[in-house]
């Protein structure tokens, strides 16, 4: 068995040892290496000091914990796990499912997680196409409301299907709602390997929630189902809060499109603002219990407001080198303008004209302003004159 496997084996004994987010066995596995941090986890490995200060460092440097409880502590936590590692086991039934285990150094391991420093997962279980994610800047997570309503859904689906048609891959979490309406939209507009990605809270041996179970599928066939808690774990209340950091960690940006004032979306945008990522959300009705969360972000200064796919693609830009199979907008024929050309243009009527005298009155400017900024719309093309009386070309 070579070095690699050996790893992949360790880590996936240390995914159904280890909670996600168990900040202790992520410093561990990181001062000591996987192989070897199983075998100190299941007690075979004696530790000493050395390893407890490093620990200690680690915890303190990239968790910003100045005090835990020591790794004996953390020893008896995972004990009653350690009957159940079965490493080979877990692999084969994903291998039996037509998918794999990924870890760090794959080919096929997405390198934006690194961006999760300590919380970088140990491994992902992968159900589905056999392709690398795409980076961060060509993934746009979508994420809102389990109960969305007509509204939620319809802009959720117009926002996947638009964004899968210009090549991005769409990031959810597979549950009811917005989720599931983010990964329809995205198969039926994908033109990318992977349109879309569904993140589970637990195994992705069974697809949950079972009303999603044939979405869930399809989503396996054309894009990826992943996990970073092995075959049979239960999707619990606090995997799905952990699976949150995934899903802002592999995409430029997080729209959260419908969210209640405490729901689970915006811990998807914390994790994502937390990381540096652009935060973006779509405006509800005030009336609506569904949007409070979104205007909640809008109101705290967090998420920037989205109303439609290319603001997302803009958004989502920025982040690298620019959105795949986009073309750099043409130059608007206002640009460059001063602002009193921009208001003597918008005085400038379409279909009638207007004096020099009545533009005065209009545009809020002085006779010589008005005639000198005729002159110089005159001479881009934007403005014409007849007989003395001026009026706006048909191309503006």
């Amino acid at each position: 068995m070579n070095a690699l496997e050996k790893e992949r084996i360790a880590r996936a004994a240390l995914s159904r040892l280890m909670e996600p987010q168990d900040t202790v066995g992520l410093a561990l596995v990181r001062a000591a290496g996987a192989v070897e941090a199983v075998g100190i986890a299941t007690g075979e490995v004696a530790t000493g000091a050395a390893l407890e200060q490093e620990i200690s460092s680690l915890l303190a440097e990239e968790a910003g914990t100045s005090t835990w409880a020591g790794l004996p502590a953390s020893l008896r936590r995972w004990a009653p796990c350690i009957a159940d590692l079965a490493p080979e086991r877990d692999i084969e039934t994903m291998r039996r499912l037509g998918g794999r285990l990924i870890v760090p150094g794959d080919d096929l391991w997405p390198e934006q997680l690194e961006d999760l420093g300590l919380q970088e997962p140990l491994c992902l279980w992968w159900r589905g196409h056999e392709e690398p994610l795409p980076p961060a800047r060509q993934t746009v997570a979508l994420v809102g409301s389990r109960d969305s309503t007509s509204y939620g859904a319809s802009v959720t689906g117009d926002f996947a299907y638009g964004l899968a048609q210009r090549g991005y891959t769409v990031v959810s979490g597979g549950a009811y709602g917005i989720d599931a309406h983010a990964h329809r939209g995205a198969l039926s507009g994908g033109v990318a390997r992977i349109p879309t990605v569904a993140v589970m809270a637990g195994g992705v041996d069974r697809f949950y929630p079972s009303g999603n179970e044939d979405l869930l599928r399809a989503v396996s066939h054309q894009g990826a189902v992943i996990s970073e808690v092995p075959p049979g774990s239960a999707p619990t209340r606090y995997r799905f809060l952990q699976r949150n950091r995934l899903i802002a960690a592999l995409a430029a940006v997080t729209v959260v499109v419908e969210a209640r004032w405490r729901s689970g979306a915006l811990n998807t945008a914390h994790h994502a603002e937390t990381l540096g990522r652009v935060v973006a959300t779509v405006p509800g009705s005030i009336h609506s219990a569904n949007s409070a969360g979104c205007h909640r972000l809008l109101r705290d200064g967090g998420a920037i407001c989205v109303t439609d796919v290319g603001e997302i693609a803009e958004l989502a830009g920025r982040i690298g080198e620019g959105a795949p199979d986009e073309k750099e907008a043409p130059p608007a024929i206002h640009d460059g303008l001063s602002l009193e050309d921009l208001i003597l243009l918008d005085a400038l009527p379409l279909r009638s004209a207007s004096s020099v005298e009545k533009l005065t009155v209009v545009a809020g400017l002085s006779p010589e302003s008005v005639r000198a900024g005729l002159g110089r719309l005159g001479l881009l093309g934007l403005a014409v004159s007849e007989r003395g009386a001026w009026s706006r070309t048909k191309k503006n």
